[in-house]
């Protein structure tokens, strides 16, 4: 079957991409890993011995960087609907996050503790029609928020994607009345064309 000219635009985009040639020369999954390293290079959240919810993670890039970060000392727990091959020093946790049975297999993991840092790269899969897409992108946001409002320790960090656009301001508003400080943060990894902003949200309440 012959590809679209919209798909052959995005193949050539895709492996044009210098984030993406970087990834498969330096062992990343996916070039969402340089903009977390990014993020943490400008905000110095990632450290050594972390408790990490990495929600959203396949196909492991972010599990890769955090793993890497938090050592043998730290834990990361990644969440995902979709299949991931193992990360080293990475418990990967296949289900939909929405569902209650899941949250609580997740719940479990933690093992009683709270999480120094929850990471949520969850993007819906796009429908097209712009009003839905936001939506879901919003109720994902706020499933990470609820996560972490739970399960997050005094003083813990969220880092959490978001795309602007109806919801989103309330979503900030939401940010702050848990964590003492909230920014907004684009990587340079992010694509120029693209709405999604990161909010980080730090010392929650």
């Amino acid at each position: 079957m012959a590809r679209s000219k919209s798909s052959k635009a995005w193949l050539h985009r895709h492996v044009t991409d210098p984030y993406v040639q970087r990834a498969q020369a330096e062992g990343y999954r996916a070039r969402s890993a340089y903009k977390l390293l990014q993020l943490n290079q400008r905000d110095r959240f990632l450290k050594p011995g972390m408790r990490v919810v990495d929600l959203g993670a396949a196909p492991g890039g972010w599990s890769q960087v955090a793993s890497k970060a938090v050592g043998p000392r730290g834990q990361v727990l990644a969440l995902d609907v979709l299949e991931m091959a193992p990360v080293p020093g990475v418990r990967f946790i296949q289900g939909d996050f929405g569902e209650h049975s899941v949250l609580q297999t997740l719940v479990e993991a933690l093992g009683g503790e709270a999480a120094d840092l929850v990471l949520s790269d969850m993007a819906p899969n796009l429908s097209g029609i712009a009003i839905s897409d936001q939506a879901r992108s919003v109720a994902l946001a706020e499933l990470a928020l609820d996560f972490a409002r739970e399960h997050l320790k005094p003083g813990g960090t969220l880092l959490v994607k978001m795309f602007q656009g109806e919801g989103f301001q309330e979503f900030v508003v939401a940010l702050r009345q848990s964590f003492a400080k909230v920014a907004a943060r684009k990587p340079e990894a992010s694509r120029k064309d693209s709405s999604e902003v990161y909010l980080l949200g730090t010392g929650k309440r």
